[in-house]
């Protein structure tokens, strides 16, 4: 059978709990130190908790520390690796060459989506290195994922939902640059979610400030079995700060949709065990988006179809309704036609006049009047209306454990043994089996005890545990439903012993890289992150040739460097393609500009690309 991995983000164990009993196979959670969400850091024993409690449905959990490291830093990293596999996790994301040549224990290593890996080429080359998984650029096509899914011949992972970075994870350098806070150090200041002017090679305006290299949020969930079908094994949800609301909601409905895939697909089932249920109904509208794409899965889609979400950087909300009359200062309120029903406490928001987003909170709404917590003069008549706080929905989700379950299905089996004894055998759908022996005298029972036996059998509550069959083979014998209480618990503590005891770790894969595996690649230049003396010994023991280091540590001052690559092109987005009609429409060159500096866009139209260029004058 394949397995499918659903790996879901944890910003603490708290939420990676969530995302467990919400359905993930995996989850994926900050190291105390390097990682590249630099604020979503946990402690050690909070780790081990969380794989505790994952390990049980047979649920893996990943520590990213994919940051690049500095040589003052490789013995701390490496003392961190080694605290976590005493702590059972099960795997380390990273994108620093430098966990090759430490002396580590024989945890996994999977390759980070700031591994940059563009081509089958490189994805061959990482796993014969030792990587066990891959995480592939947002960027790919179905094509390109069964590319580097055949050349690499190991479990290839990629990006289905949330926030996309608009340049290659791992060569982006635009916040080191113009702001010394480095996306590869774990501090990205998320420079393509700031406005920008758009300005011609004078400096005049030629577009309005808007947020030009703000993309719209990857949703492939109508996508699952062409990822299957290109080779894809695991299927990541983005969003490491993201809280329990979130996480549960959007585990929640790829679960569901990778089981109905698996219902109707022979030979694929998932990588953990366990049924999950929700008092909710999972809806990916229902929280943060900036708007969805497919990004190119499919290859470059239509021009008319925007990958951008250039008014807001935020979440704008479901549309619910117009505005039939503007806000009324005497009355406090206003008038809308409503597409949605609402209640008081949900959080609205509009787009004025200029095109800025502006939020409110809902006091109170009777049909359709709704009174504002605050006063809101700009909100005029014809304008929309958006929800972005669900008030009755999220507080559903704001109940323990996102008011998610999950449970493992057990068999129960109940045997004479002799005079003063009787079995019970437990057999789970993880494969794990317990028999006990429990001590009872025998004696006839009055009246027929299977009913009464499989109702004591049944109550599980406080369990991870759900009964799926009682087989009594008891026949007419008494037993004191009491005692079966107590077998029932003592066979079930045993189980968890044995599954404990049985868990499976993958483990790190031995090299196999030839000596002169990079002896014909261009020079390394700081693109490729090299940053230590040990990633540095990686790449040139193995042939490669370094033109210079990462800008982290070798910065280069007063020259134009290009900080941004990406698939995205803005003067497509813009309806001035210079390859399609409507290119005339947008001045060449033409540079974005904001109080960071000024940055060169070089269009590159053979490849269908885009690089944003950080120019070392301040003026155009």
């Amino acid at each position: 059978m394949r397995k499918l991995e659903l790996l879901a983000p944890a910003r603490n164990a708290e939420v990676g709990r969530i995302a467990i009993l919400a359905g993930a196979d995996a989850v994926y959670i900050g190291a105390p130190a390097f990682g590249a969400r630099a604020a979503a850091g946990n402690s050690v024993c909070d780790i081990a908790a969380l794989a505790e409690f994952a390990h049980r449905y047979r649920s893996r959990v990943y520590v990213t520390m994919n940051t690049i490291l500095f040589d003052n830093e490789l013995e701390d990293a490496a003392n961190l690796v080694r605290q976590l596999y005493a702590a059972g996790v099960d795997a380390l994301i990273v994108q620093d060459m430098a966990y090759l040549e430490m002396n580590l224990p024989p945890i996994a290593l999977h390759a980070s989506t700031q591994c940059d890996i563009r081509t089958p080429a490189k994805a061959a080359m990482l796993a014969k290195a030792g990587f066990s998984q891959l995480v592939l650029p947002r960027e790919f096509s179905t094509d390109q994922i069964r590319a580097c899914a055949d050349a690499s011949g190991v479990p290839v992972e990629v990006f289905v939902h949330g926030a996309l970075c608009v340049s290659y994870s791992g060569d982006c350098q635009a916040g080191c640059v113009a702001m010394g806070r480095s996306a590869n150090r774990g501090v990205c200041p998320q420079m393509c979610r700031l406005p920008y002017e758009l300005v011609d090679k004078d400096g005049r305006v030629v577009a309005p400030e808007k947020h030009y290299l703000s993309l719209r949020d990857l949703n492939q969930s109508e996508n699952l079995e062409e990822l299957i079908k290109a080779g894809a094994s695991s299927f990541k949800i983005e969003g490491r700060l993201k809280d329990g609301r979130y996480v549960a909601n959007v585990t929640a409905a790829y679960s569901r949709a990778l089981d109905a895939i698996i219902a109707r697909t022979p030979g694929l089932c998932r990588a953990s065990y366990g049924r999950s249920a929700t008092a909710f109904v999972p809806d990916l509208a229902r929280t943060f988006n900036r708007g969805y794409t497919n990004y190119f899965l499919h290859g470059r889609p239509a021009a008319s179809l925007r990958m951008a979400s250039l008014d807001t950087p935020k979440w704008a909300g479901m549309p619910v309704g117009v505005v039939s009359a503007p806000y009324d200062r005497r009355r406090k309120s206003f008038v809308a036609r409503l597409s949605a029903d609402l209640a008081n406490g949900d959080g609205l928001g509009y787009f004025d006049a200029d095109g800025k987003f502006n939020g409110f909170r809902l006091n109170k709404v009777e049909g359709n009047v709704l009174y504002p917590a605050t006063p809101l003069d700009s909100l005029k008549a014809g304008m929309k209306l958006y929800r972005n706080n669900d008030k009755a929905f999220f507080d559903i989700l704001d109940r323990p454990d996102a008011s998610c379950t999950r449970t493992l299905e057990v068999r129960f089996m109940l045997e004479n043994v002799d005079e003063a004894h009787f079995s019970i055998k437990a057999t789970d759908e993880r494969g794990c089996s317990v028999t006990c022996v429990i001590d009872s005298d025998y004696s006839e029972a009055k009246q027929p005890q299977e009913e009464a036996r499989r109702r004591a059998l049944e109550k599980l509550g406080g369990t991870i545990y759900r009964c799926a069959e009682v087989e009594d083979k008891l026949g007419n014998r008494f037993v004191p439903l009491s005692s079966l209480a107590d077998a029932r618990r003592r066979v079930l503590s045993e189980l968890d012993m044995v599954a404990a005891a049985t868990y499976s770790y993958d483990r790190r894969s031995s090299s196999r890289l030839a000596a002169d595996e990079f002896a014909t690649l261009s020079p390394l230049t700081y693109h490729d992150n090299i940053s230590n003396r040990y990633s540095r010994h990686f790449y040139e023991s193995h042939g490669a040739r370094i033109e210079s280091k990462a800008l982290e540590v070798s910065p280069v001052r007063g020259e134009d460097l290009t900080v941004m690559t990406t698939r995205y092109c803005i003067r497509r987005e813009l309806g001035a393609c210079l390859r399609e009609k409507g290119g005339s429409r947008l001045p060449s060159p033409l540079f974005l500009k904001n109080p960071s500096g000024i940055y060169r866009l070089d269009f590159d139209c053979a490849s269908c690309g885009m690089k944003v260029v950080k120019i070392g004058s301040t003026r155009v």
